[in-house]
Formats: structure tokens, sequence, C-alpha cells
């Protein structure tokens, strides 16, 4: 034995063990170190569990959870059984006694060195590859969910004849479990092949025998297996060929069988499944014949087979039976793709009417008045005007507006539906005066107050700015008494914390105030144990023990409506765009969100990330998406997000959706009848704009329906670059009042434009109908342009070119201003297309934009005018008689008729009326300080004396011998001498406003 001590030369050296203290301290290190880290992880789970019970969704929570910890030890257990068992069983078939040579006497060491701790090494191997596996299986259980729950689709593949949820539902099941099966197979296989090296029962260097008799029959019986399998995955694989992607120059994603796979790869996975069955069962065998010789030539043929019969043959069939004629044989096959995908996507009832496109030739007066009512023009743009509701509604800095404002549609004060664009004034965390925790989390909680727009009129105050219908901190207007508090909005994204000692900031009628929150939203914070994981969730010990957080204190997070909704429904996809809406005295948030799949056969498949894009979203992902690739989408719910309170209902809105129902299934009580739905509610529902962006960007190509012109391309669309936009993006789709050709009345649409494949013109014009409260909700038609008509690019290129716009321009330019184009409107117009186009300038004294120039497009003309009207009157080279209501108005009353009134009729009473009214509103609004509603009020003031003068009736006139003609009441005099009652004065008060209003 070598010598342990100092040697003989020099003293011994004893190292001494720590001492009882420092064994103690140290042991004390480690388990409060491991108990922090306990704590770490159970931190963050029971603030999960308190979230989901706040909100209301806890089963959510605890079906997810019991779902996963399932999968997590049924799959763990089952690989760390078939590892475990299978080394304990090469143990136990080693040979009693090793074969003297080099090799086995260095593997002796190891087994010597391993003995004494073989069984921990075993349970460290099993538990370690069961962790990981466990791990794995636990991230399908969305899969599981599905599989045990699925509902049939009541449709069936053309090939195989199977429901379509077999491929939804059932085959990804199918398709894990076979992974699984080869990945316990594989490493059983490695783990009992080394340890029947270790203990002598494979050999590779040592003379006689490689392996003995058991050894041979263990790992035969695992070959079997893993043969077994691959037979399995050759059966599935026929299967798979329906929802198999491909390259196919017909069109991109490709998905289902083509001729190839039906003629040549369908045989060749039956016949490869033969030959792995009979290849497993002499592998099998090899327990009894104890020799490799025929599971080797087994597997060799299997191998052989698998490249000349699903490689080589396929080929074969592809170059020389379909290349040669590939149009004809694909036929069939495209006619299927074609009615899968225009079903899966929900585009199977789109309805393609031929459009001419030409402008009408017919008398200017008639399109001038068929323009009145083709739309309701929405000359303010809600991707432009935001910066003007900044800087003329803001108010305070730490407050904000989207950059892009919503669509929505309010009755006015007439009750007449319009056009209207809505913002909510938001928190913005980034202005306060003055940054700390208490600023960020306790005084600066909410926003406050919905602001909103007409669509269709610009303001007087300045000129060309929003028309406000809802207005003020705190806001008043249209929406009337409403609970104006934002806890919960897009922009809301730190947590706070409300309700306790500590005050927050907030507004009343007479200015400043503090309040404390009422709600019972968030999670309560009144106990130290709550505190304690909060504040080690959310990295902020001041939790723990900051004076500021007391009995009331409750925590608010999660806070953007698409995180709450996708948090309760995380087998939901959610639409890009959350939009508010005033509903029931309360600020609603509407979420559209999907159901969807990419295992719906022959339906091509598409990127959600990638359709969704548009030049609103070129920096950023519009869609949360868990299945970034779909091939089947269906807006199944329509969810709602409390301003002020958080509460999130999800309502069931596609009543025939089979991936709903079995989420449903999944989740009971989660998801309310479509029949809950408010009134209130359903008239500001709205059809999505990211569901429309995907079906648009399928109707490119899938608009056809016969076979041969789908293969030829000949008649594919594209959707244009915006080209009021510099950076390159697809055209927003727009959403609009308007008719489409042979309707009688405006509907709110989601329209967008299709040019033809590599060319500037316009192809098609395509309209949903997005207004949920009608019957025709989600109506697809598609106008296809048959002759050559003008594209949404080139009106603009010709807009940019008029001599008008070119002036308009240099004179901005000695302003240091800048020309910002707004949405460019296309309306179908009597066998033509009408453009309109709002124009703003930005810059000089105001860093927003105001609408200063409306451009105007039908036919080979374009002209570039002060406002809509004129631009209309420009561009039908006609004047505006008044004989059709406006763009936004309502048919007459039963009894009237569509012709002007002769003068000195009712027409003049009526002005007379509404130019008291106004006169009236007016002096209201100037008592109140009002400057807004005090310009609308002289707008309408001035062009009601303007009706009243046009319709005075002239001396000698028809309308003095008109029987039944009256004297106008008082004898209103058109020059302006008029005076309605009280005499009003529209020159003076308008001074007094100026005056006052500096």
């Amino acid at each position: 034995m070598p010598d342990r001590g100092g040697g003989p030369t020099g003293p011994r050296i004893r190292v001494g063990r720590p001492s009882r203290r420092a064994r103690t301290l140290l042991m004390t290190l480690g388990v409060l170190a491991v108990l922090a880290m306990a704590f770490v992880m159970f931190a963050g789970f029971w603030t999960d569990w308190l979230w989901y019970r706040s909100v209301a969704y806890s089963s959510v929570f605890t079906t997810t959870l019991w779902t996963k910890i399932g999968l997590f030890l049924v799959f763990g257990l089952l690989m760390a059984i078939a590892i475990g068992v299978n080394v304990w069983l090469a143990h136990r078939l080693r040979p009693p006694l090793s074969a003297m040579s080099l090799e086995q006497q260095s593997l002796d060491r190891y087994r010597m060195s391993i003995a004494p701790y073989k069984k921990w090494v075993l349970l460290a191997v099993t538990a370690l590859v069961g962790l990981i596996a466990g791990a794995s299986a636990s991230g399908q259980w969305r899969t599981w969910l599905m599989y045990v729950n699925g509902t049939s689709f009541g449709q069936k593949d053309p090939q195989f004849q199977l429901d379509v949820s077999f491929y939804a539902f059932d085959l990804p099941w199918y398709r894990f479990m076979l992974g699984f099966g080869f990945a316990a197979t594989v490493l059983s296989l490695i783990a009992a092949a080394l340890t029947h090296y270790l203990y002598g029962g494979l050999r590779i260097t040592s003379p006689g025998a490689r392996a003995t008799g058991a050894a041979t029959g263990h790992l035969s019986v695992l070959l079997g297996i893993f043969v077994s399998l691959k037979a399995v995955a050759y059966w599935l694989d026929r299967y798979g060929l329906a929802v198999k992607s491909s390259d196919f120059k017909a069109t991109d994603n490709w998905t289902g069988l083509r001729y190839v796979d039906a003629n040549a790869y369908l045989p060749a996975k039956t016949i490869l499944f033969c030959i792995a069955a009979i290849c497993a069962v002499l592998f099998f065998a090899t327990l009894w014949r104890r020799t490799w010789q025929l599971p080797v030539i087994g597997f060799g043929l299997m191998v052989l087979s698998a490249i000349l019969i699903g490689g080589l043959y396929p080929a074969i069939v592809q170059k020389f039976q379909v290349q040669p004629n590939e149009q004809a044989k694909e036929a069939p096959f495209i006619q299927k793709n074609i009615n899968a995908t225009r079903d899966a996507y929900g585009i199977d009832d789109a309805k393609v009417d031929d459009y001419e496109g030409q402008a009408a030739t017919e008398d200017d007066g008639k399109l001038r008045a068929a323009a009145n009512t083709a739309a309701s023009y929405r000359i303010m743009d809600p991707n432009v005007v935001s910066p003007a509701f900044q800087q003329l509604q803001q108010r305070r800095n730490y407050y904000q507006f989207p950059k892009t404002l919503d669509v929505d549609r309010y009755k006015d004060e007439e009750g007449k539906e319009q056009d209207t664009i809505i913002g909510l004034r938001e928190l913005n965390i980034q202005g306060l005066p003055k940054r700390n925790w208490i600023n960020d989390h306790f005084t600066y909680t909410h926003g406050y107050g919905a602001i909103a727009a007409s669509g269709t009129t610009t303001g007087t105050n300045p000129t060309g700015s929003p028309d406000f219908t809802e207005s003020g901190l705190p806001s008043t207007g249209e929406f009337g008494k409403y609970e104006q508090r934002i806890y919960y909005g897009e922009k809301t994204e730190q947590y706070s914390i409300v309700g306790g000692p500590q005050k927050e900031l907030d507004y009343e009628e007479d200015g400043e105030k503090t309040t404390s929150y009422k709600g019972d939203s968030g999670v309560s914070l009144s106990n130290s144990f709550n505190r304690a994981t909060y504040a080690v969730a959310f990295s902020e010990p001041q939790i723990m023990y900051s004076g500021a957080i007391g009995d009331g204190s409750r925590i608010l997070y999660n806070r953007t409506p698409k995180e709450r909704v996708e948090a309760v429904a995380p087998w939901l996809t959610i639409d890009g765009d959350a939009y508010p809406a005033v509903v029931d005295g309360r600020i609603k948030w509407i979420v559209d969100a999907y159901t969807t799949t990419n295992g719906y056969p022959y339906a091509s498949r598409t990127t959600l990330g990638d359709t969704t894009a548009d030049s609103l979203t070129t920096n950023q992902r519009a869609v949360v998406a868990q299945q970034n690739q779909v091939n089947y989408i269906r807006n199944s719910v329509k969810a709602t997000v409390d301003a002020y309170d958080g509460k999130v209902k999800l309502y069931e809105w596609d009543t025939e959706d089979p991936v709903l129902k079995t989420w449903r299934k999944a989740f009971p009580g989660t998801v309310e009848p479509r029949g809950d739905i408010p009134q209130e509610l359903m008239d500001h529902l709205r059809y999505p704009q990211d569901l429309f962006k995907v079906q648009r960007e399928l109707l490119t190509r899938y608009h056809v329906e016969d076979p041969a012109q789908f293969y030829s391309g000949s008649d594919a669309w594209q959707v244009p670059d915006d080209p009021t936009n510099k950076e390159p993006g697809s055209v927003p789709p727009y959403y609009l009042s308007m008719k489409m050709p042979g309707q009688d009345a405006q509907q709110f649409s989601l329209t967008t434009t299709f040019t033809p494949r590599g060319r500037p013109n316009l192809g098609a014009f395509m309209a949903v109908n997005a207004d949920a409260a009608s019957k025709d909700y989600g109506t697809m038609r598609l106008l296809r342009v048959t002759s050559t008509v003008k594209g949404p690019g080139q009106v603009q290129s010709e807009l940019n070119g008029n001599d008008d716009v070119a002036e308009f321009v240099r004179n901005l330019k000695g302003t240091d201003s800048d020309i910002e184009y707004g949405n460019l409107l296309t309306v179908p117009l009597e066998g033509g297309f009408l453009y309109i186009e709002p124009v703003y300038t930005r810059g000089g004294n105001q860093n927003y934009p105001l609408l200063r120039k409306v451009a105007a497009s039908y036919g080979s003309k374009i002209v570039f005018e002060n406002n809509l009207k004129d631009a209309l009157n420009a561009v039908f080279g006609v004047e505006d008689d008044g004989s059709t209501p406006p763009p936004d108005s309502e048919d007459p009353p039963p009894g009237e008729t569509d012709e002007p009134p002769a003068t000195g009729s009712a027409a003049l009473k009526k002005a007379i009326a509404d130019a008291q009214k106004a006169y009236s509103d007016g002096e209201k609004a100037l008592q109140e300080q009002d400057w807004p509603a005090y310009g609308k009020a002289q707008e309408a003031l001035q062009d009601a004396l303007e009706r009243a003068a046009a319709a005075q009736p002239k001396a000698g006139s028809e309308g003095d011998k008109a029987d039944g003609a009256e004297k106008p009441e008082g004898d209103a005099k058109p020059e302006g001498d008029a005076k309605p009652e009280g005499d009003a004065k529209p020159d003076s008060s308008a001074e007094q406003a100026s005056d006052q209003g500096s």
C-alpha cells in the first residue's frame, strides 16, 4: 500500500474534518437555499391560482394543471419503467462468468466501482429520463384534451371517408403516442445494450460469440418493438397524406393528396406496412432461433423497399405519368383542395359577380345624387387622426390614446346611426411628472373617459379637426353617463395596488380629486402571506413591508384585454385589435377570438403572422397565436373585458363550430351561450379584421373554383400595397357604411381591393357585412372587374401628379408643414368605382393632422377640393341641389317624396326651426364655455340659414302661385335679416366666443 503520510523525510500531515458547528452551518444554509428556491417556485404557482380565482375562471387553472400533472406522471412513469425494466433485465441476464480477455478485465474495474451504488445509479438514470419525458408530455395537454373531448365535424375527407375530427383531434394524439413509443424503445435499447456490454453479454473484441443468447433475445425483442412501431408509422402515414403540405406550383402551401400521392405513395405506404410487420415478426422469432440472420435480412429488405418503393417509384410516376399531362392528372385533386380550403376558411359562400367597373356616362345629376347615398364617406381616418385626439383631448401628459383608433357605430341626437371614431384616454406611465414606486403603482392607476368623433364630418375648432361627439375631462356628449375610469386597457401593462390607505388621482366635473377603487377586481393583499408571494413573484420587496398597503388593498395585473382573454381561454387565438364600446353605462373592451386547427384534410395552410400583417402592423405581429400555421379558422367566440373591474366574459358566436364544442366539453361553463349576448352589446359587435385579412389572402387564389383555371393561375389576384403609406405593406381593410350594387340601403361593411397578380389595375373589390346585428352578417360579396380600371396605386400616383396637389404641396413648404394622406376609400357606384381620399396637413403652428382637402376620382377624372361636398360636386361636374339626402341620412318619412319641396313649403319652416335650435344650442354652449359644441352649433346655424334662403319664394315664381303656398313664419329674410327666436346674432356671438376662447 502507498504511504499516506508525509514520507520518511517529513512529518505526517492530517487533514481534519470540519467542526460540528461548521457542518451544522453548511447544512442549515443548504436547507435554507432549497427552501428559498421552493418558495420562489411556489410563489409563481400561488399567485397564478389567486389570479384565476379573482377572475372566476379557477376551473381553467385546475383543469389545465391537473391535465399537465396527469400527463407528466403517466408518461414520466412509463418512460422510467421502460428504461428501468430493461436495465434490470439486462443485468439479470448477464452471463455468470466473464470471458478472460483484456476487454473484460478493463470492464471489471467499472463493474466493481459501481457495484455498491448500482441501485442508486439505476434510480437516478430512470428518474432523470422520466422527468424529461414527463415534462415533454405535459406540454401536450391541448392535444390530449382535444383527443378525449373531440366532436364530430359531420364531414368526411374525400380519400379515406373518415370524419374530419379524426385528422383534427385523433391523429395528432396518435402521432404523439407513436413518437413517445419510438423514444422509449430507442432509449431502452441503448440502456440495455450498455448494460449487456458492461456485464459481458455483448463483446466487441473478445474471442468467441459476440453476444450471449440472452442478450440476443433481449435486444431482438426491443428491435422488434421498434420495427412494429415503424409499421404503425407507415399505416398512419397513409392518413397523414391528407394533411401533408408539399410544394406545388398551382398554389403555395398545398395540403392534401396529389396524383402521385394517391397512386404511388399511398400503395407504397401500405406495402411498407406489410414488410415492416413481417420484419417485426422475424425479430421476435429470435427468442427461439437465437440468430440474427433472418431479422437482419428482413430489416435490410425493409430499408431497400423504403428506398425503391417509397422513394424511387413515386419519382418515376411523377416524371413519366404526371408531368406530361399534369393539369389533367391533378384536376380532381385540385378540386378537392379548392372545396376543402373554401370550407375550412369560411369562404365557401363568397359570392363573385362580374362588374364592368367603367364609369357611367349617364346624366351627371343622377350620378351626383347616387353618390350621396352610396356610402357614408369616412373622411376621418382612424389611422391618422390619433395625434389630433392626443393634442385636443389628452388634457394631461400622463394620458394617451392608441396610435390607431377604432371605428364603431353610435346613434346621434336624432337617433340615426353613424360611423364613429373612438379611443380611450388611457394611462401613460411615462408621462408622470415624477416617477417613483408610489406614483407608478398607487397614485396614477387608471385612465379616464372615452373620446369619440364623427367619422363623416369635421370640427371647426380648429377647422379640419375631428368633430367630437364625446369630449372633455370628464368626457361628456352622446354617451351620457357611464363609468369612465379605465383600469384595464391596451396600454395598461404595469401593475397597480388600489383600494388601500394610499389614495388615487381621479377627476370629477369640478376638477381633480382623489378616489379609492371600489371594484372587486384584483387579488387581496390584506394578509401577509399573499404580500410575501407577490413580493417574490414581482421581485418587489416593498410589497412586503410598505405602509401604503393595508386593509382593502388589491393588486391589479394582467390588465390588457388580450392578456386577460388569452389567460382565461388559452385554447383560443386572439385577434390583434381589441376595440372599446360604451355599453349599458360601462366601457367594455370587445375581443374577437378564434378556434383553429392545422389538421383539416386537403385545406391549404396559411401562416397567421404573415397573412394578418399590413402597412399598419409592419413592425409587429397582430395575432396572438398558439398555432401559427393553421388550415381552419372560425371566429367562434366574442369576448368582453370590463374596463373598470376587468371582468371577462366569453360568448359563443359560431354555434356550429366543432372545435369550439370540443373545447367547451374540456372547459365546461367557461363560454356563455350566444343567446346571452345583450342587445346593446350586439349593436357594437363587428366582423373581425384579422379573420378578414386571412380570408382575403386565401381568396386571391381560391375565388376560382374551376381546377383548370386555378392551375393556370390566369385569374390570380393579390392584395395591393397601401398607396398612402411610405412603408411597404398590404393595404389594410377599411370599415365603411356603404351599398353594394343591388342593395337598397347602406350596410356597415369591411372592405378591401385586389389587383391582378403582377399588375397595378383594379382586379376586384370585396365587402363583407360587418354588422353583427344584421341578418346578413358575414355575407361576402366580390366584384370581379371585367375591364381595365385604375387600381388604388394608380389613383394615388395620378393624385400626386395633379396640378392642384402640386401647388398645394408647394404652398405647404413655405409654412413648414407636411402632407398626410388618409385612407383611400373605394366605393362601387353606377357601374364604376368612386375613390375618396382625405388629405391632412401637419406642421407649422400645429403638430397634429388637420383635414384640409378631399380628393375624389371617378372614371378618368380626379379632383382635389376643400371638402367632401365640393369634391363630389367637382368630380361629377354638377352642384348638389339638395334633392337627395346626404350620405348618412335616412329615407324620407312615409308620405313624403324625394322631390325637393316647392319654395315657401314646409322646408322653410324646418330650416327656421333648425336655426332656432342651433341658436339655443350655441347660447348654451357659450355659457358652459364648451367651444367644440359652440362651433358645431354655429355651423348648424349657418347651414339652416342657407337652407332658409334657398327655400325663400322669389317674386313672380311658380312658388308664389302655387296652391297652398304659405308665408314663412316671421317673414324670414334669407339675406341674413331673418331673426330666429331670441334675436340670434351669429356674427356677434361668434366674436364673443372668439374673445372668450382666447
